[in-house]
């Protein structure tokens, strides 16, 4: 659960055995958490330290640590202010951090063996290109946030072992430079071939974007779907969930406009994979509010990953395993299912409201104004009616004539 790292040992542990066997109250806790996130961070750990304090000591390095860095970078999580990127050549021990440029000191940072998933998107609704960095923690450490300019790097700025090619940019650098210092993970970006929306760009309209807007809650933000899952950025705490941490995907309040994307998750941590104890236990995380001219493309990748059958959850956390020798998705130029793919969720609800209009369009066109007196059994009591009436003519008829032949008989008597 995302969210603990604000909370004292004991009451994260506390929480976490309690979701264990309530799941029912995971969104409860999840909620909970969110919300103290968004707060001002405590002021005393489980040490009785300052937080601040801890973070530094947390990430300082070796006496004999050198640092590639950057000047004037934006950081956004786990607090907003200008800092020096600092990204240690030191692969085994090494950290990064956001640093301060006068004293050295760091203000806060990661280890690199703690680094579970790093990944790069670009800032939506930016008139310049703008990247920002997600580097999540295997389990409840902090989270780092932090965005460069799209331009060319100011050689000045940067400072590396590595020779600067100055047309690179600073997005470039920083993927350069991290992708060779961390050996567990690598930088993961979005691609159009995985997802591309069909919104145009206002501000960049020559760009596709791989981002849709959403709500968590009442807390707006996007979702990006990439080859390793999904994320929900960019408010505090990140929300990541690769592919091994979702049971199933589905759709629900499918409006003519808008649907929402309901993830069903499993109940452990989202940057690691699920244990004997919680594999079976799921939690619902809804995404609304997404505009309806996406359906086709978000519907497309989650069949591609099969992500709307839970059947095949247990294959995906075999991937995440390396039980089948490390398998890959080929990812192919339109709609991978072809004609003959399964029915996405979301087209099933469109069809079937579609349907139900059709019956209710075909009942109106079927009604017959006149008729309205005779619901409810008039009509046919009223034939029957006719029927009697006319089967007493018949008879009387009948009856006038033979009683008309009887007299004439007489009469010739």
């Amino acid at each position: 659960m995302q969210g603990l790292q604000y909370l004292p040992q004991a009451l994260s542990s506390r929480i976490e055995t309690t979701v264990q066997q309530h799941p029912e109250l995971f969104n409860l806790f999840q909620d909970i958490t969110t919300h103290i996130s968004t707060l001002t961070p405590p002021t005393q750990t489980n040490e009785n330290a300052p937080s601040s304090k801890k973070r530094k000591l947390e990430v300082e390095p070796s006496t004999a640590d050198t640092f590639d860095s950057i000047a004037d970078i934006s950081f956004s999580i786990p607090q907003r202010k200008k800092l020096k990127l600092e990204i240690s050549r030191n692969s085994g021990t090494g950290a990064i951090r956001g640093a301060n440029a006068t004293t050295g000191e760091a203000d806060f940072g990661i280890r690199y063996s703690d680094v579970g998933t790093c990944i790069c998107v670009p800032v939506p609704e930016k008139a310049q290109p703008q990247y920002s960095f997600c580097i999540l923690p295997t389990s409840g450490d902090e989270q780092l946030l932090f965005s460069v300019p799209g331009t060319k790097i100011k050689p000045e700025a940067v400072h590396s072992d590595q020779p600067l090619d100055e047309e690179q940019s600073y997005k470039d650098v920083v993927m350069k430079m991290l992708n060779k210092r961390l050996k567990k993970t690598k930088v993961v970006e979005p691609n159009e071939k995985e997802f591309a929306s069909t919104i145009t760009q206002p501000h960049r309209k020559g760009e596709k974007a791989v981002h849709v807007k959403a709500f968590r809650g009442s807390k707006d933000g996007f979702l990006f779907f990439l080859p390793t899952g999904i994320i929900f950025a960019f408010k505090k705490p990140l929300l990541y969930y690769p592919f091994h941490s979702i049971a199933s995907i589905s759709y629900t309040s499918v409006l003519q406009r808008t649907f929402n994307l309901s993830l069903n998750v499993y109940t452990s941590s989202s940057s690691s994979a699920p244990t004997a104890e919680t594999e079976t236990s799921t939690h619902e995380i809804e995404f609304s509010m997404i505009d309806q001219v996406d359906f086709s493309g978000i519907d497309t990748y989650i069949k591609r990953h099969n992500l709307q059958d839970a059947s095949m959850a247990e294959q995906r956390r075999a991937q995440k395993y390396n039980v089948n020798g490390g398998t890959t998705t080929t990812i192919k130029d339109g709609n991978e299912g072809g004609e003959g793919a399964e029915e996405g969720e979301l087209q099933k609800a469109q069809r079937e409201a579609q349907d139900m209009e059709d019956e209710e369009e075909e009942e109106d066109e079927n009604f017959d104004p006149g008729s309205e007196g005779e619901s409810e059994g008039s009509g046919s009591g009223s034939e029957e009616e006719e029927d009697d009436d006319g089967g007493n003519v018949d008879a009387d008829g009948n009856l006038i004539e033979m009683e008309l032949g009887s007299e004439a008989e007489h009469a010739s008597d």
